[in-house]
């Protein structure tokens, strides 16, 4: 059960619930773990713990695949109602401000919230390593690869000005 009812939340001691998640994330091909603590805070919930995990990734030098090590933060902040109303003018968020809405629901998502956190901590650019040999592939006389799409760029001229 991913899916944890505010209520049970409600009804812990201090209001505060510790949850492990333990599962195979199909979308990263990897068993994530998670240590997790709920607590409510009124018309906030506050999700805060570590998250773990070996996902493969495909370089984007070499294109060969590579263990990366996720070992992440959580911190989450949900509102029990809209915020909508309340905030219904524009305003700039600083660091530590950002609330989930909740919308009125009665469940927390973690599976979600563990799907969106691992996806932002993911690295723009992955490399297998600092000594990521990008030439592997360009070097082997056997592997040529043309992409059609790149034939555009071709025939471009620069014009120099002085």
């Amino acid at each position: 059960m991913t899916k944890i009812l505010i209520e049970d939340i409600e009804k812990e001691p201090n209001k505060t619930m510790f949850y492990e998640f333990d599962e195979y994330m199909e979308e990263f091909g990897a068993d994530i773990y998670a240590d997790l603590e709920l607590k409510s805070l009124g018309q906030f919930i506050e999700v805060s713990g570590t998250a773990q995990g070996k996902l493969k990734l495909t370089c984007d030098r070499c294109l060969q695949e590579f263990d990366y090590d996720l070992d992440i933060d959580i911190e989450e902040t949900f509102a029990k109602q809209s915020l909508q109303d309340e905030y219904s003018s524009e305003f700039e968020l600083s660091r530590g401000q950002f609330i989930t809405d909740l919308n009125g629901e009665k469940e927390i998502d973690i599976y979600d919230l563990l799907y969106q956190s691992v996806i932002l901590a993911l690295p723009n650019k992955k490399v297998c390593g600092i000594n990521c040999n990008e030439d592997m592939f360009t070097s082997d006389e056997n592997y040529q690869t043309h992409d059609s799409r790149m034939d555009v760029f071709k025939n471009i001229q620069i014009e120099k000005k002085n």
